[in-house]
């Protein structure tokens, strides 16, 4: 410390102010609390002792995936500053240890510590808040990009239309959340350009997780012939809008009416069968199947639930329009927490990153929908971006163990309610000008070279 008092103090709340930033231990412990630690510890890998142990090291991840500053540096920074701050002997400040943990990392640790918090969730859903008592997930893909190395761009290539050096690695990401928690339930990620990548071959990887009882809701890419048939023979019931392919040929005129515009109708299995598909699937499959198409809201529906008196055309049309939920828990995820961009520099590390930002996610679901069961009101109502400003302040400010405070919290939680916007219609547009620099359209390298030569060092700063 500085020998002159004033400074001595000044440092004194310097370092008191940062440890009040470092909640990576608040996180620690409500990944160790009654509800997880089991689970936590049946995932452990092997591991002898060290600076950085697996569940610390988690935890550390999960500060850092949601910390504006995002970087390694900031994250030991805050872990030597708490240990200084407790008594302990403070960790070094280098970044070497934390990477090569965070490397050691399990992924299979990471991706079932998620669905597992998502089952926690499910047990809590009361039938009240389901449709008509049944389990309603919704499947929907988005793309992520991630920084530009040579490893990232070889396993998730930019986008074809753009030039060599000027675009971003892309990956796709398809999830299946709870329509009644928000939760997620599982995940597929693949790579964005080339075949294999598309959202029906990852949603096609995520199948084991609908079961019989189910009632899916999707967009138009995913109602192809075989992904309902396997619905079928699963007892899982889909409602989505209509392929593009048949949209344009829908007639309400044929197959077996309904009401107006309401009928169902036969299809015939494709006479070629897919690449992706074994001999033994396709055969398997059966060569007919019926599907309901119904026209309401401007839009022809595709769905697997025949009878119009158990569920009406009407019903279903406010139930789909609650599949727009999903595009909203797609905002929360990239734009709320961060993922939109990611930051490591390996194809390891970025599916690491991905789950560890879902693992958040699904952690503050968890405190969403005890606030909700507290307050008697639905978790859909409570706002998510509210929900994680106060999480994030009372894991930097709480050791997570009073069991009073956690109410008290979940309380807060619920005093902010999300709007009922439906039919809202908003521009996509924006108001404040961007600033006036043009578009990069060359390699960053050769365009400083070329600002070198024309004599404008300066420029480069």
């Amino acid at each position: 410390m500085n020998p002159i008092r004033s400074a001595t103090l000044f440092q004194q709340k310097s370092i008191q102010s940062q440890a009040l930033t470092s909640d990576c231990y608040g996180i620690f412990n409500l990944l160790t609390s009654d509800a997880l630690f089991e689970k936590v510890e049946a995932l452990l890998p092997e591991h002898r002792e060290r600076m950085f142990p697996p569940t610390e090291t988690l935890s550390m991840f999960i500060t850092q995936a949601l910390s504006a500053d995002r970087s390694c540096q900031n994250s030991v920074n805050q872990a030597a500053m708490k240990k200084l701050i407790g008594g302990l002997t403070p960790c070094s400040t280098h970044t070497g240890g934390y990477c090569r943990a965070r490397q050691r990392l399990p992924l299979d640790m990471v991706v079932k510590l998620t669905q597992y918090l998502s089952t926690i969730i499910d047990n809590k859903v009361t039938d009240d808040w389901r449709w008509k008592g049944r389990k309603v997930k919704i499947a929907d893909g988005t793309t992520i990009t991630m920084p530009d190395t040579a490893s990232n761009q070889a396993k998730y290539p930019q986008q074809k239309g753009q030039k060599a050096g000027l675009g971003f690695p892309i990956c796709r990401m398809v999830g299946i959340t709870c329509l009644s928690s928000g939760a997620l339930l599982n995940a597929a990620v693949g790579h964005f350009k080339g075949k294999g990548g598309d959202e029906q071959t990852l949603l096609r990887s995520l199948q084991d997780s609908l079961v019989a009882g189910d009632l899916v809701l999707g967009d138009a890419y995913f109602p192809t012939y075989f992904f309902i048939a396997d619905m079928q023979s699963k007892g899982v019931d889909l409602l989505m809008e209509q392929n593009g392919a048949r949209r344009k040929s829908t007639d309400f005129r044929q197959g077996k009416k309904l009401g107006g515009r309401d009928h169902i109708i036969t299809l015939v299995k494709p006479k070629k069968k897919p690449d992706w598909m074994s001999e033994e699937h396709y055969l398997a499959t059966p060569d007919r199947i019926n599907i309901r198409e119904f026209k309401a809201g401007g839009k022809i529906m595709v769905t697997t639930m025949m009878c119009p008196k158990s569920a009406p055309k009407n019903e279903l049309k406010l139930l789909y329009k609650s599949r727009w939920n999903v595009e909203l828990d797609i905002r929360d995820i990239k734009n709320t927490m961060g993922m939109n961009v990611l930051s490591c520099k390996t194809p390891d590390m970025i599916l690491k990153e991905i789950w560890v930002y879902l693992l958040a996610y699904n952690l503050i679901r968890l405190m969403m929908i005890q606030s909700a069961l507290l307050a008697n009101i639905l978790p859909r109502t409570i706002s998510f971006k509210h929900s994680v400003q106060l999480w994030l302040v009372w894991v930097q400010q709480t050791d997570g163990q009073d069991v009073g405070k956690r109410q008290a919290l979940c309380l807060m939680i619920a005093q902010q309610r999300v709007a009922n916007r439906s039919g809202r219609i908003e521009p996509r547009a924006v108001k404040r000008r961007p600033k006036p620099y043009p578009l990069l359209t060359k390699p960053r390298l050769q365009a400083r070279l070329e600002v070198i030569e024309n004599g404008h060092p300066e420029k480069l700063k």
